[in-house]
């Protein structure tokens, strides 16, 4: 049975562009967020995760359900998959890599064979609702 890893992610549009992640061991870029602790909502991890990563304080009140995508986990065993619950939110604060991230840019859907599989597939459904120009 193949391993399922489930995290949060946070998706900040501007510009036409989405703000992505990129930790220092790794080449792809991802959307902000990370793995709820052991009885933390997903919407208390992704406040705690963005704070950690980006320096950005989101408001709480604002946190709404975007779309959830699965897809192959990027650098781990074969079956491994990655479910990506996605939320927009209200936040202050300018993003800068924080804690394990080593570079922050805004992408968008031409930039699709830079970022993980699943991000990839969060910036096909933004071009589907409209949100995010097509490359």
């Amino acid at each position: 049975m193949a391993e399922l890893i489930e995290k949060v992610a946070w998706i900040r549009l501007e510009n036409g562009r989405v703000l992505t992640a990129r930790t220092h061991d790794r080449p792809a870029f991802y959307l902000p967020g990370g793995k709820p602790e052991a009885g933390e909502s997903r919407e208390a991890a992704l406040v705690r995760e963005i704070e950690e990563e980006l320096g950005v304080t989101l408001d709480p009140a604002t946190i709404a359900h975007a779309v959830t995508v699965e897809a192959a986990a990027d650098g781990k065993a074969a079956g491994t998959v990655v479910r990506m619950v996605c939320f927009t939110a209200e936040g202050s604060g300018t993003p800068v890599p924080g804690a394990e991230i080593g570079e922050v840019a805004w992408l968008g859907h031409g930039d699709r064979d830079r970022v993980s599989a699943a991000t990839a597939l969060v910036l096909d459904e933004l071009v589907s609702a409209g949100l995010l120009p097509k490359a």
